[in-house]
Formats: structure tokens, C-alpha cells, sequence
């Protein structure tokens, strides 16, 4: 299967696709670069607002609006007509240390926002990282929920909602964990894990669910795309042309196309003249509509 160059982005860091089927278009976010940007299906066309901080994470909000995971909290977002992504601060972060910012989210079936943190400096390898939930009108500050990550990843929630996947992309780590998920108090438990990505290729960065219940995952540094069933088999690796998927997203017009952004490293790219870029692929199956935040 042939990988299909949607956008020659040459993001830094691209991250959190998101659908939107209303709009028939697709939104990610550029973490270094403080930008979220959005591509139409239809027209082709593409629109970039920058923020003030990182953004790493994005979910749609049951208004229309957005929301996300920023260096200094959770923010609700409103892109502007001049470029410029206006924020609103919603709830902050206690981060453990200096430093840091929030990595990979998105919202639960029921609505909640989630969303990990790290530190800054992956070489380090610091895990000091930990897993966030927010509710719409929450007063009080951000709570960890699962603590001891270096670089929390691959969020994600079965079709019924009643598991969470998690993974922990750094190195020294590289492991997938399922849990059973409680929806009506939004809590995780009986963590075990999913998969050892130290068994195969790439590691686990952002992840996606389809209608059966499989989870992909980006194997960064593999250029691949791997599919685990719900027992955590290997099903099936698609390849993209670059060593650095970031994160995957079901959409299109069937929510059949899973869209793939990239990171472009600094230095010598020449081996991979794409890598940034947004990609899609045509797995032959589908995906579920992203879930919104319940305001």
C-alpha cells in the first residue's frame, strides 16, 4: 500500500490530527512552532493560526470551539481571522518540574479531556511526566491521574469506551498498557500491559481506534503504521516515506482514510525529503468520529 502525500508541511513536529466531519476538513497542530493548522478535503486549501505557547493536543468542543493541552495548561482555543490563535486559560498545570509541557490527548466517549505531560528535554529521559483528566467547569487544579511517564503517548479509547490505551514513547520505555475504564467516574484501572514495542518495530507514538476495536499506532523511527487487535496481535504494518509518523487519525468522507503527520528533524533530511509532511492511507477499514469535548 502506497502512502498518498496530502501536504508537503515540513512541520517540526506534526501532532493531534483531528477530523472534522462537519467540515470535512482535517486539524493538527505543529508543537515548536505554537501553530494548528487545517487542511479541506475539498478544496484542498490550508490555513495555519499561531498561539502564544506549544500546543500539543486537540479535541473539538461540543460548540463548535476548540480545546487543548498547552505548556502551562488546558486552554480553550478560538482561531482568529488574523493568523493568530486567541487562548483561554481554563485550567492550569502543576508540572513537577520546570520545563514542561503537555504531549498527547484527546477526549474520553463521555467527553472529558485527557492529556499527558513531559519534559522539555526527551534526551534526558526525566519520568516525571504524568496523565490529566479535565472536566467542563472543573474549579479545581489539574490532578494527576497516572504518574511516572517520560513521554506519555498513544491515548486512546475503545469504540464502548470501557478501555483506555496509553503508551510511553521514550526509549528506555517503549510499551503500550490497556486499562479497564470506568465511564461513569472517568477513571482507568487494572493497568497491564498491550504491547511491548521493544518487540517490534518503531516507537509508540500517537495512536488511533477503528470501528473493530484495533488499535493503530505510529512506530517513529520506523516509518510504519502498525494495527493491533484487541488482544494485542500484530494484524498488519502499512509504511509511510518518512522514519518519524507522529500521530494517526481516521477521516475523509467515510472515515476510511487514516491521515499520518510527521516530525521533521533538524539536520541532514535528505533521505527523507517528505519528513514533516501529512500523508494519508486507504487501510480498507474504518474509523470512529473523534470524540468531542461535552461542555
Amino acid at each position: 500500500m502506497t502512502a498518498e502525500l496530502i501536504l508537503d508541511a515540513r512541520n517540526a513536529t506534526g501532532e493531534s490530527p483531528v477530523w472534522s466531519t462537519a467540515e470535512q476538513a482535517l486539524y493538527w497542530v505543529d508543537i515548536p512552532a505554537r501553530r494548528l493548522h487545517r487542511w479541506n478535503l475539498v478544496d484542498g486549501n490550508t490555513q495555519s493560526w499561531e498561539a502564544d505557547e506549544m500546543l500539543a493536543c486537540i479535541a473539538r468542543s461540543s460548540d463548535g470551539s476548540w480545546i487543548g493541552g498547552m505548556q502551562s495548561g488546558v486552554f480553550a482555543l478560538a482561531p482568529q481571522v488574523n493568523g493568530r490563535l486567541e487562548t483561554r486559560l481554563l485550567c492550569g498545570v502543576a508540572h513537577a518540574q520546570p520545563h514542561m509541557r503537555f504531549n498527547d490527548g484527546r477526549c474520553d466517549r463521555q467527553g472529558r479531556f485527557w492529556a499527558g505531560t513531559m519534559h522539555l528535554d526527551m534526551a534526558a529521559g526525566l519520568p516525571v511526566g504524568a496523565l490529566y483528566r479535565y472536566t467542563a467547569g472543573q474549579s479545581e487544579p489539574l490532578k494527576a491521574q497516572i504518574s511516572g511517564l517520560t513521554v506519555p503517548n498513544g491515548l486512546a479509547f475503545s469504540p464502548d469506551g470501557t478501555l483506555m490505551y496509553l503508551s510511553d514513547s521514550h526509549p528506555d520505555v517503549q510499551k503500550i498498557w490497556v486499562f479497564d475504564y470506568d465511564t461513569d467516574n472517568a477513571t482507568p484501572y487494572n493497568r497491564r500491559l498491550f504491547v511491548d514495542m521493544n518487540e517490534h518495530p518503531g516507537r509508540p507514538d500517537g495512536a488511533a481506534i477503528d470501528a473493530d476495536g484495533c488499535y493503530w499506532i505510529c512506530g517513529n523511527d520506523a516509518g510504519l503504521i502498525h494495527r493491533f487487535t484487541p488482544q494485542g496481535k500484530l494484524d498488519r504494518s502499512l509504511a509511510v516515506p518518512v522514519k518519524k509518523p507522529a500521530m494517526c487519525a481516521f477521516g475523509g468522507a467515510n472515515l476510511d482514510t487514516l491521515f499520518v503527520t510527521s516530525i521533521r528533524p533538524q539536520g541532514d533530511v535528505r533521505d527523507q525529503p517528505l519528513a514533516g509532511g501529512v500523508f494519508a492511507l486507504y487501510p480498507g477499514v474504518k474509523g470512529l468520529p473523534e470524540p468531542v469535548f461535552n461542555l
